[in-house]
């Protein structure tokens, strides 16, 4: 069912700020599922069943139990395979996490603290408590948190217990970004000109990068993901820059480092997956398109790359596996590279992880790397040879994330999922995710609700299931960016592999706005809208049929509907009049069909009109729909009434700040009575690990302050009112 009327897509949403869908209406008329999930431990099971190829020798004997150390979607993920391979598992978790699906899925949990992560999931004294007690002998780390911390590796060892992952000595060397660009040099590697120094603080920061030229990049040493990633044109932002970057790679790594190195301009992000044993060999694994960010954050994900030849494929995998040795790397690990327009390639960094990405690699690749993880670190040698590394069809990884698309294509958004199902009933569809419904979306944690993958035997295919499954997943309860994540996809310059680094701010110079409407998806839209509402018409009257009452109710005899549908300002007059029923091919399904009349076209418009599903197929003058929306709609009486009820007024936004997501007050910058100018800082708030600078809307003075540093905001929560 393809489609491009989704709630959960919110294809349908022609945009935020005057580029909506029909928000006039006499009741609300919801959608919402198409299918019962399974329960989350047979989901799984359906995922590895469809994706995953790799074999499982029972006889090789690896570890009886293994503490998985992080939460949401990668700890089931390592529980996941731990369980095909018969290992007893241990969850730990913040007093927040305590009903997660993780802690559900292992088969011990130990709660390691309250919900910030320094006092949890950073917390190396609880954390190494929870493996005496439980007895592990070996940790997953995951990705994020103590993954690459050697601090945490050098403790296990101490005591015995198998770090999954590298040795101490290359999570040093790699994970140390100013080191690891010097043993790349080294090993012959490309790399970014730079300065290969620890930044002291912000002056010599402007004084390097003039002498490196605009535009830098700076970044955390110790850091990834994006956290303390900063972008300087000129000095006034490499000073910012400064400050923000250390500040938010002290909160995520605990480690303030910095360095700057030369910003290449409109670059491809394109990254090598290596697989290294403890007997010196070392593969590469093909590699994986990571060009569509957004603050520095990867979003769609894919493997192979539509830009890489074999040639450039083949030296950047040697490079990768180069750097690999000279640190005597042992797991699964990647090395990432900006590549220009003419497929010259530069070191970036490596992490010394599993990413977050993996299973686009996974499914080409026909590779468990938590498996091989496993292996490897169990002391097994690699089982397959460099020319054993297939690229076998074509995948796309969806980062889903709980955030707004439409404020600065994804500001993070906090709640509870009070509907969730996932489009796993669909082919070549794989969903990594730590969540189910009731599930909540905290300030503390990263976003991230699921990783929706999709394979096919071309990039075509791969690209039109992800589709598919992007208009039949079901998330209710928080703002997603599905919506942004099917316009890229479906995007010309996207399908043409036309793409950077860039691509989201050059594709929507002026922010996301949603799905811009063809006059025929418009009246499509307006028909289905309206057959809906008259839908819903019925089926209260079938009900009132059935209700038994002392007073006889007179029902009017309706032949058609005079509807009035708002769409982007615009008022359209709608006509329905009902076909009557017919069967379909299905056994046991009544079909019913709406003849609509939008702006002197005329549509038939057919479904089962089953309004208790989530999600409802629909076809429209022979083309099939999938919908997954919210709708309201006025009568004509309704809408002529409408128009003597006031608008509210518009609130001045120069005058007042408010918060524009969920999170934690960092610092303010103004007092009552201070004098500010448009564009200063006048707060910082951070969400989900990353911090925001709040500035000043015009220029005035202070009237008031609404919030001191420590203080939780939600969205929309006044902050600093302006005379």
């Amino acid at each position: 069912m393809a489609g491009f009327w989704t709630g959960a897509a919110a294809l349908a949403t022609a945009g935020r700020r005057g580029r909506r869908w029909p928000k006039l209406l006499m009741r609300s008329v919801a959608l919402w599922t198409v299918k019962h999930v399974p329960h989350y431990s047979r989901r799984y099971l359906v995922v590895s069943r469809t994706l995953c190829s790799a074999g499982y020798d029972s006889n090789e004997k690896t570890f009886d139990k293994i503490l998985i150390a992080n939460r949401g979607e990668i700890a089931c993920r390592v529980i996941k395979t731990c369980k095909k391979m018969g290992i007893k598992t241990v969850a730990i978790h913040s007093d927040v996490d305590a009903s997660s699906v993780h802690v559900k899925m292992a088969d011990e949990a130990v709660c390691v603290g309250p919900a910030p992560t320094s006092k949890s999931y950073l917390n190396m004294n609880a954390i190494m408590d929870a493996v005496r007690s439980t007895r592990a002998q070996a940790v997953h780390p995951g990705y994020g948190f103590l993954s690459e911390n050697k601090e945490f590796a050098k403790r296990l060892a101490a005591e015995d217990v198998i770090f999954i992952g590298p040795d101490t000595h290359a999570i040093q060397a790699m994970g140390d970004k100013i080191e690891s660009k010097l043993l790349a040099k080294k090993a012959k590697v490309n790399t970014i000109p730079g300065f290969d120094g620890v930044v002291k603080d912000a002056d010599e920061a402007v004084r390097i990068a003039r002498e490196i030229g605009y535009p830098v990049m700076i970044k955390a040493s110790a850091g990834g993901g994006g956290k303390g990633m900063r972008i300087a044109w000129d000095d006034e932002e490499t000073r910012d820059g400064f400050r923000f970057s250390s500040q938010e790679a002290a909160s995520s790594f605990g480690d303030d480092r910095l360095l700057i190195e030369k910003f290449i301009d409109n670059p491809r992000h394109i990254e090598i997956q290596v697989l290294g044993d403890k007997h010196g060999n070392a593969l590469w694994l093909n590699e994986r398109e990571c060009s569509i960010q957004r603050r520095n954050q990867k979003v769609v994900e894919e493997a192979p790359s539509i830009f890489l030849d074999s040639e450039t494929r083949r030296a950047m995998g040697e490079q990768a596996v180069a750097l690999a040795k000279a640190v005597n790397y042992s797991s699964a690990g990647t090395v990432e590279f900006l590549v220009d327009s003419k497929k010259n390639f530069y070191f970036l960094e490596m992490n010394t992880r599993l990413q977050v990405e993996h299973p686009v690699t996974e499914c080409i690749t026909g590779l468990d790397l938590v498996q091989e993880m496993i292996r490897v670190a169990k002391g097994y040698p690699l089982r397959h040879k460099q020319a054993d590394i297939p690229i076998n069809g074509w995948a796309v990884e969806c980062r889903v994330y709980a955030e707004d698309p439409y404020k600065s294509f994804g500001l993070p958004s906090v709640g509870r999922l009070s509907q969730y199902e996932e489009p796993i009933h669909l082919p070549g569809v794989r969903v990594d995710s730590g969540i189910q419904p009731g599930s909540d979306i905290s300030i503390y944690y990263d976003p991230m609700i699921s990783k929706l993958i999709t394979y096919g035997s071309d990039r075509t295919e791969a690209l039109k299931r992800m589709e598919d499954a992007l208009d039949s997943y079901v998330i209710r309860g928080v703002t997603h960016n599905i919506a942004l994540l099917r316009e890229v996809i479906i995007n010309s310059r996207f399908i043409e592999g036309d793409i950077n680094t860039k691509f989201l701010s050059d594709v929507y110079p002026d922010g996301f706005k949603g799905h811009p409407l063809t006059e025929t998806e418009r009246n499509q839209f307006l028909a289905v809208a309206s057959s809906l509402f008259v839908a819903s018409q019925l089926r209260a009257q079938h009900f009132q049929d059935h209700e038994s009452s002392r007073v006889p109710i007179v029902k009017p005899q309706v032949a058609s509907w005079e509807l009035s549908v708002k769409l982007h300002d615009e008022i359209h007059t709608v006509v329905v009049s009902s076909s009557g029923p017919t069967f379909s091919h299905e056994p046991q399904k009544l079909l019913h069909s709406y003849m609509v009349e939008v702006d002197g076209s005329k549509l038939n418009v057919t479904s089962t009109w089953n309004l208790a599903s989530p999600l409802l197929s629909v076809n429209v003058d022979g083309t099939q729909r999938t919908i997954q929306y919210k709708v309201r709609i006025l009568t004509k009486l309704a809408a002529e009434l409408n128009k003597f009820m006031l608008e509210k007024a518009a609130e001045d936004t120069s005058s007042i700040l408010r918060s524009p997501m969920p999170g934690v007050v960092v610092a303010i910058s103004v007092k009552p009575g201070d004098l500010v100018a448009e564009g200063q800082e006048i707060c910082v708030i951070e969400a989900m690990k990353m911090q925001n600078s709040m500035t000043a809307g015009k220029t005035g003075k202070v009237k008031s302050v609404h919030c001191k540093a420590g203080d939780t905001v939600g969205e929309g929560d006044l902050l600093v009112e302006l005379e």
